[in-house]
C-alpha cells in the first residue's frame, strides 16, 4: 500500500472514507452513536440534569455541538450572554449557530433588550418574519419612520402579524397613517381567510361605531344562516353591514348558493356600492374554485374594485374553464407584476394572446419560460415545436470533489444525523450546507447522498444546479426493479410510476406523511388493506407497507385501479391518487375541456402542483431513461365532460 505523503493527503483519504457508503465509519463509535439520540430525547423532555450526563459521553462525536446547544436551548433566559456568544463564535457558518441567533434575537427582542439585538441582528442570514418584526420596532424605537412603509407591506397579507410588530402598528394607529378604512380591509382579509382569531383581536381598533363585538363576530362566523335572516332590520349601522359580510364570507365556504339567495334577495340594496362589489367579488372567487359558470358574470359585478392576485388567479381560471381569452388577457393584466411573471401566467397569457391573433407576441412569451425544466417549461417548449434535450450530463465528481463537500463540518454532521435517524435535524443541516454551493459542490453532494442511499437529498440536491447539470442524479430511480416489475404486471407506463414515486416519496421506503400515508407510494393504511384483501395478499400488516415489495405491489394495483376508473387520464389518475376519485371527478366539466386547463383550474393548491410535478417528471423520465420522450401534450389530452366520466367508470 502507498503510504501518505503528507497530513494533507490523508485528510482527503479520511474524507474519502466519510463519502463511501460503508455502515462501519462512524464519528465515535456506536457507544456515542447510543447517546446522541438519548442525549436529544432528554432535551425534548427538558431535563437538563440528565442531557448534562452526555456532555463527556459525546466528546469528540462530529454531533458534540448539539449537546451544546441543546443546553442552551434548555436556558436561554438564563444564560449569559457572553456564553452564547462563545457558542456562536465556536460554531460560527453553521446550522447551529444560526438557529440559536434566531431563537436568541426573539428573547431580546421580546424583552426589549435592543442593545444587544442591534449588535446581533445582521448576523442572521436567513430571512425570519418574527425576528424580522422585532427588527423593525428596534428601528422604530430609533426613530426610523421608514420602517412604517414595510408594515403597510405586511399588513396586506393575510397572516397574523407577528408579536414584534404589534407596538409599531399601534404607533401607526395613533398617527392616523392606518386608517379606519386599513382596518377594514384587513379585517376582511382575515375574514376571509378564516382567520377569526386575529379578525376578533383587530376589530377591536375600528371606530365604536363601525366595530362589532367579539361575540357577534363569532355568531355571524358560527351560525350564518341564522344570523343572515334576523339581521334584516339592524343593517342601518356600519357595525351590523360588517357583521353581514362576515355570515355571507363563512357561508360562501359550506353553501355558496345559499349565500348568493341572502345576497341576491334582500341584502345587496341595503350595502353601499363598494360594499356590493367587495361581496360580490368574494362570492365570485369561491365560484371559480366551484367551476360556476356565474363566476365571471359576478366578478363583473365587483367592477374595476381592486382584486388580491389569489382572486385575479381565480378569475383568470375561471376564464380559462370557459376559454374567454380575452377576458383571461385582462384578468392576467392587473395581476402583479410578481405574480404576472409566474410561468404559469405567462404561459397562459402567451396562449391567450396566440388565440387573439398575436401569435408572435404570444411565442415570444413562450420563449421566455421554454428553456425551464419544469411543466410550464415544457408546454411552453411543445408550443414552440422545441424537441425536448436532456442537458448534457456534467463531468462526474472527482474523489476528490466528493472528499471535499463529505469534509465539510456541516456535510458531517448531516450524515451522522442520517445514520442516527434524526431525519429532521439532518435535513436542516444538510439544507444549511448546500446552500451556498456552486454546481460542482452540488452534484459531489448529490452523488454523496446516492453512495449513502439518502435517495432524497441526492434528487434535490442535484436538482438545485444551474449551469452543470446530472438529469440522471435528478431523476434517480431506487428500487427500479421492484418498481417496473410491478408496473408492468399492472401494465402502466413506467416513467409515470416513477414521476408519481418521486413526488410521494422522493423514494424514501419508511416515508410517513402527516395525514398517516406510508412509504414510497404513499398508501394511507386503509386503503392498502382493502387492495391486499382485493389482490389475496396474505399476512398483510400497515407495518410492512415501508417494504419496497409491499408497497409497489399495493401502490400499482390502486394506480392501476384509479387508471381504469377514468379511462387511462394520467391527469385524473394523478389527481384522484393525491386527493380521492371523487374529487378528481366532481372537478371534470360538464364538457371536455383541455388536460392542461383541468389542471391549472384544480381547487386545491396542494393536487395542482403534484398533479404538474408528476406529469412533468414521468416527461422526464422517460427522456432520461433513454426512451422516446412523452409529449407532455399528449400525456395530458383532453379531459372528457362528467357525463362520459361518471359512465366510464361504471
Amino acid at each position: 500500500m502507498r503510504m501518505f505523503k503528507s497530513a494533507t493527503s490523508w485528510a482527503i483519504f479520511a474524507a474519502i472514507l466519510i463519502a463511501l457508503p460503508a455502515a462501519g465509519f462512524t464519528a465515535g463509535g456506536a457507544h456515542q452513536d447510543r447517546a446522541v439520540p438519548a442525549a436529544r430525547d432528554a432535551y425534548v423532555a427538558g431535563d437538563g440534569f440528565k442531557l448534562a450526563g452526555y456532555v463527556d459521553k459525546i466528546r469528540g462525536h462530529a454531533l458534540e455541538p448539539y449537546v451544546a446547544f441543546w443546553r442552551l436551548k434548555l436556558r436561554l433566559e438564563d444564560a449569559a450572554p457572553d456564553e452564547l456568544r462563545h457558542f456562536l463564535s465556536v460554531n460560527a457558518g453553521t446550522a447551529l449557530a444560526e438557529q440559536l441567533r434566531r431563537d436568541w434575537l426573539l428573547f431580546l427582542g421580546k424583552n426589549g433588550q435592543w442593545e444587544l439585538f442591534r449588535e446581533e441582528h445582521p448576523a442572521l442570514v436567513k430571512t425570519d418574519p418574527d425576528v424580522a418584526c422585532y427588527a423593525l420596532q428596534e428601528r422604530w424605537r430609533r426613530q426610523d419612520k421608514s420602517v412604517f412603509a414595510e408594515i403597510r407591506s405586511l399588513w396586506k397579507i393575510p397572516r397574523k402579524l407577528p408579536e414584534g410588530c404589534a407596538p409599531v402598528v399601534d404607533a401607526l394607529l395613533q398617527s392616523g397613517e392606518l386608517t379606519a378604512q386599513d382596518m377594514r380591509d384587513r379585517f376582511r382579509l382575515l375574514v376571509r381567510g378564516n382567520l377569526m382569531a386575529e379578525a376578533r383581536q383587530l376589530v377591536q381598533c375600528l371606530p365604536a361605531d363601525q366595530a362589532p363585538s367579539a361575540i357577534q363576530i363569532d355568531k355571524a362566523a358560527g351560525a350564518p344562516a341564522g344570523f343572515l335572516e334576523r339581521s334584516d332590520a339592524m343593517l342601518k349601522t356600519a357595525a351590523w353591514r360588517e357583521l353581514a359580510i362576515v355570515a355571507l364570507t363563512s357561508l360562501a365556504r359550506s353553501d355558496l348558493q345559499r349565500a348568493v339567495g341572502f345576497w341576491d334577495g334582500r341584502l345587496r340594496e341595503r350595502f353601499p356600492r363598494e360594499d356590493q362589489q367587495y361581496v360580490w367579488a368574494m362570492l365570485a372567487t369561491h365560484a371559480a374554485r366551484r367551476h360556476l359558470p356565474e363566476a365571471l358574470d359576478w366578478f363583473t359585478q365587483a367592477g374595476e374594485i381592486p382584486l388580491a392576485d389569489e382572486q385575479l388567479a381565480w378569475r383568470a381560471r375561471i376564464s380559462l374553464r370557459q376559454e374567454n381569452w380575452p377576458e383571461l388577457k385582462n384578468t392576467i393584466a392587473r395581476m402583479s407584476p410578481a405574480e404576472r411573471h409566474e410561468p404559469s401566467w405567462t404561459y397562459w397569457l402567451g396562449r391567450s394572446l396566440c388565440a387573439l391573433g398575436a401569435r408572435e407576441e404570444g411565442r415570444a412569451l413562450f420563449g421566455r419560460i421554454a428553456g425551464g425544466h419544469h411543466f410550464y417549461g415544457r408546454l411552453a417548449a411543445e408550443e414552440l415545436e422545441m424537441p425536448l434535450e436532456i442537458p448534457p450530463k456534467a463531468a462526474t465528481p472527482t474523489r476528490g470533489e466528493i472528499a471535499e463537500v463529505a469534509a465539510r463540518g456541516g456535510m458531517k454532521r448531516a450524515l451522522a444525523l442520517y445514520r442516527l435517524d434524526l431525519r429532521k435535524e439532518a435535513v436542516t443541516e444538510w439544507l444549511w450546507t448546500v446552500r451556498t454551493m456552486d454546481d460542482r459542490s452540488l452534484l459531489a453532494a448529490a452523488e454523496l447522498a446516492r453512495r449513502n442511499k439518502i435517495w432524497d437529498r441526492a434528487i434535490n440536491t442535484a436538482d438545485r444546479t444551474v449551469n452543470e447539470h446530472n438529469f440522471t442524479l435528478r431523476y434517480l430511480v431506487p428500487y427500479r426493479d421492484v418498481l417496473s416489475r410491478h408496473a408492468r404486471s399492472r401494465k402502466l407506463d413506467e416513467p409515470l410510476v416513477f414521476g408519481l414515486v418521486r413526488q410521494e416519496s422522493r423514494f424514501i421506503a419508511d416515508a410517513r406523511s402527516s395525514a398517516g400515508a406510508v412509504g414510497l407510494m404513499q398508501l394511507m393504511p386503509e386503503t392498502a388493506r382493502r387492495v391486499a384483501r382485493k389482490i389475496g395478499m396474505k399476512g398483510f400488516h400497515p407495518s410492512r407497507l415501508i417494504r419496497p415489495e409491499v408497497n409497489a405491489a399495493l401502490g400499482t394495483f390502486y394506480l392501476r385501479q384509479v387508471l381504469d376508473e377514468f379511462k387511462s387520464s394520467p391527469v385524473l389518475a394523478a389527481a384522484a391518487y393525491n386527493a380521492g376519485p371523487g374529487r378528481a371527478r366532481k372537478w371534470c366539466d360538464t364538457k371536455s375541456i383541455e388536460g392542461a386547463i383541468y389542471v391549472e383550474t384544480i381547487p386545491f393548491a396542494e393536487t395542482r402542483q403534484y398533479v404538474k410535478k408528476v406529469l412533468a417528471d414521468a416527461v422526464y423520465y422517460a427522456a432520461v431513461s433513454g426512451r422516446e420522450p412523452h409529449s407532455l401534450k399528449s400525456l395530458l389530452g383532453t379531459i372528457e365532460g362528467f357525463t362520459a366520466i361518471k359512465n366510464g367508470s361504471k
